[in-house]
């Protein structure tokens, strides 16, 4: 089992072209399950995020393929479109 903090210390690196994206700094929980439906990562500089919510990468639970010791994989493209990881 993981605490959110330890999902925070950890690069989300994206798999399609290798690039760190940044850390988690939030999830998005879905009540009525419990589950975790996707993870955010802070835009570049936001020290207060909530005033800026737009450059905010929201990835979906369901793009995550891997979460490691220290990285987190992701399967993210900037056009914001939802990929089938089984691809």
């Amino acid at each position: 089992m993981l605490k959110i903090s330890d999902f925070q210390v950890k690069d989300v690196v994206n798999v399609a072209d290798g690039k760190k994206l940044g850390n988690i700094g939030d999830i998005d929980i879905n009540l009525q399950t419990g589950k975790i439906d996707s993870i955010i990562i802070g835009g570049p500089g936001k020290v207060l995020r909530f005033f800026n919510r737009e450059a905010d990468i929201v990835i979906p639970w369901s793009n995550i393929l891997k979460i490691g010791e220290d990285v987190i994989l992701v399967k993210y493209t900037k056009s914001l479109e939802l990929i089938d990881v089984e691809e």
